[in-house]
């Protein structure tokens, strides 16, 4: 039977499957920890006041039933006298006091990392991952909406701490013996350090797998500059399984620890032999049937009412980066029925993933990972299928979408996928929209659509500071606004089929996705600035033979096959991006704004791109400077007159993306009110 053949066949034996067998899933007992006011009683608009719940739930699934077959190594996961295989999650939800005043709907924000993002995000609220202040309320623009806010824990690598939401899933073991397997680290930083846990992050630290063997020579530990080059091996009295405290090395199973340091921007290769694997996917399972409580149910099964019940409409799911790509895995892998075969998500906004999904459900999968152009690209962050229709690899022969569980069930939600430009060059988001070959563009599925933030960057607006990179980093606000916009035009389209804005992204068609060399020789000549040399391309990785259906990896690390060709997007002749959403700062601009930027030479692997920062290039402020300095881009007091020109056409462009959806009225007032500000505090006035 041919490769297509083969998923197609088992896409119609899990649509039969799941329309047999009623499922058993549910929410045994919900542990309610902390029930107060949010925000001191504030009320937000018409929907007043809110209050913040805090618990636990605890879960069942059972392993036999037809939508639990996508989860890896549950028949290995122990099983109580019901024969169910039990879990907990921690969950935290905003609701409205009087749930009748607020407007019947759920978002749910996949926290990234154990960490909650949509305050943070749709409020401009201050970061928190305990919110319950009016600051961290922000703006309070989702509660005057009045949505109520659902977190819980899927991270089943997340450490403890932080106010991080945790998740209880069993180990996996044959009968009474334990599971044992080979596992790849790499470790990559930017500064030097002599110790570190295996899986660091600046946003947190991951549980590793222990080792089987304390002894750190039944490991191998090799090193290189970056991935194209050859290994070199670190010999074993140069390094241990340790840290480094007070000058003394203390054995760590977890930690590495390398004599002379680790160098800046290196890749160092760990493999060894670990044991216990958690069931990950029950992190997909638990989200899934949190959700669905909290959308259907009425009460646990000891009668503890559901604080939500018959108040919800429709449910939506949100996702930045890494849990953007929890959001792609979920519905790849069928998590948006229930086994109750019940719709969870009506509609989803997947913000900066990428082309990506991850190691959620998979034997030894530790979720923090993700590839990019330098490091971790062999992770499997980025695996075929990439697109929304049907597609096929020459190279393999493999056809597929990721959303044929979706279709098969009928469960296929609405879907925006935003992204900045720096996924085209560290995450590989042309695949989302392009053949495996980037020779021609595919058609998203109805259900779908794609806005690309020209001249974004992957970590939204930061101050202008170089940090480990070579250019100043770039500070174009473009998360809140876009997509607070986009979360009402989900809305509309979901409830009432009101067509959200056209797609809005680069095509090879038009000559708006582009290879790097077209880039290169279009961008325009800036004194002092280096060009990217590469860009993430993905590699086509063999993991083994039971990856595809076991989700078990027997070549660790994987065979490296042919890349598959990325693109990027076309600038015009001040560097900034054609096509995409242009916000008023890229369409009237005192800047060149662009998703990449080159790691500096303090940070290690010098010119190589930088994971998730663009850069920010200001113009000249005269035509003498700019001559003077080589500029080839046109200088501010040659662009615009006056600075109530500027501000007029900042004004001029705001007011098309409202008209276009892209804007909400309160956000355009905002960016016209800064453009003066903005202006004067570039120091590019014209000289009198």
């Amino acid at each position: 039977m041919t490769t297509t053949k083969c998923i197609a066949y088992g896409v119609t034996l899990f649509l039969a499957a799941m329309l047999l067998c009623p499922a058993q899933a549910e929410v045994v007992r919900v542990r309610i920890d902390q029930r107060v006011a949010f925000a001191d009683g504030h009320a937000f608009g018409q929907t007043g006041p809110y209050e913040k719940i805090v618990g636990r739930l605890f879960l069942e699934v059972d392993p036999d039933a037809p939508a639990n077959q996508i989860i890896c190594d549950l028949e290995y996961a122990p099983r109580n006298a019901r024969g169910r295989v039990g879990f907990w999650s921690d969950f935290c939800l905003l609701k409205p006091l009087d749930p009748k005043r607020g407007n019947g709907r759920l978002l749910y924000d996949v926290n990234n990392r154990g960490n909650k993002l949509a305050l943070w995000t749709f409020n401009d609220g201050q970061f928190s991952n305990t919110p319950i202040t009016l600051a961290d309320a922000g703006n309070g623009f989702l509660m005057e909406q009045g949505y109520s806010v659902l977190w819980c824990g899927w991270n089943t690598d997340v450490v403890e701490g932080d106010g991080h939401l945790l998740v209880g899933v069993p180990i996996a073991r044959d009968g009474d013996r334990p599971i044992n397997g080979k596992v790849h680290v790499e470790i990559c930083r930017d500064e030097r350090v002599f110790s570190q846990p295996f899986y660091y992050s600046p946003w947190g630290i991951s549980t590793a797998y222990p080792p089987v063997n304390a002894d750190h020579r039944t490991a191998t530990l090799s090193m290189r500059a970056d991935r194209s080059q050859l290994a070199i091996e670190v010999p074993h009295d140069q390094w241990a399984f340790g840290r480094l405290e007070g000058g003394k090395v203390i054995p760590d199973p977890v930690q590495l620890y390398v004599k002379e340091g680790l160098r800046p921007g290196w890749l160092y290769d760990l493999v060894y032999v670990a044991r216990d694997p958690r069931v990950t996917g029950l992190g997909l399972a638990a989200l899934r049937d949190c959700v669905s409580f909290f959308r259907h149910g009425t009460a646990d099964r000891q009668g503890t009412a559901n604080p939500l019940a018959d108040n919800i409409e429709q449910v939506y799911i949100f996702g930045i980066s890494q849990s953007g790509r929890v959001i792609n895995h979920l519905l790849f892998d069928g998590f948006n029925t229930d086994e109750n075969r019940r719709m969870v998500f009506d509609g989803a906004l997947v913000h900066v993933s990428g082309s990506g999904r991850g190691q959620f459900n998979n034997r030894f999968g530790i979720a923090t990972l993700a590839a990019t152009a330098h490091a971790a690209q062999l992770c499997g962050s980025e695996t075929f299928p990439f697109t929304t229709v049907q597609q096929t690899d020459p190279i393999t022969g493999r056809s597929g979408d990721i959303y044929a569980r979706c279709r098969a069930t009928g469960h296929f939600p609405k879907v925006f996928f935003t992204q900045t430009s720096t996924e085209y060059w560290t995450r590989g988001a042309s695949l989302l929209h392009t053949d495996t070959e980037g020779t021609r563009d595919m058609p998203l599925d109805p259900n779908v659509r794609l806005y690309t933030v020209a001249g974004a960057q992957h970590l939204g607006g930061t101050p202008a500071v170089r940090g480990i990179c070579q250019n100043l980093q770039n500070p174009l606000d473009d998360r809140g606004p876009v997509l607070r916009a986009l979360l009402v035009a989900l809305d509309r389209w979901v409830t009432s089929g009101h067509q959200p804005p056209a797609s809005r992204y680069p095509k090879i068609a038009d000559g708006t996705l582009v290879d790097l060399q077209t880039f290169r020789a279009d961008f325009p000549h800036i004194p002092g600035v280096n060009l990217p040399k590469n860009l993430y391309r993905p590699a086509r990785l063999d993991f083994g033979p039971r990856w595809a259906d076991k989700h078990i990896a027997d070549c660790v690390p994987p065979r490296i096959g042919p890349k598959y060709r990325t693109l990027v997007p076309a600038v015009d002749r001040d560097g900034n991006e054609r096509a995409g959403i242009r916000l008023p700062e890229v369409a009237v601009p005192l800047a060149t704004y662009t998703g990449w930027n080159l790691r500096a030479a303090s940070a290690g692997a010098e010119g190589m791109l930088a994971p998730y920062n663009g850069s920010y290039l200001p113009f000249a402020r005269t035509r003498q400077e700019r001559e003077q300095s080589g500029d080839r881009r046109a200088a501010i007091a040659e662009r615009y007159p006056s600075r109530e020109m500027y501000v007029h056409q900042v004004e001029q462009a705001a007011l098309a993306l409202k008209q276009q959806g892209f804007l909400l009225d309160a956000d355009a007032e905002r960016i016209v009110a800064k453009a003066a500000n903005s202006y004067d505090a570039s120091g590019n006035a014209p000289a009198q």
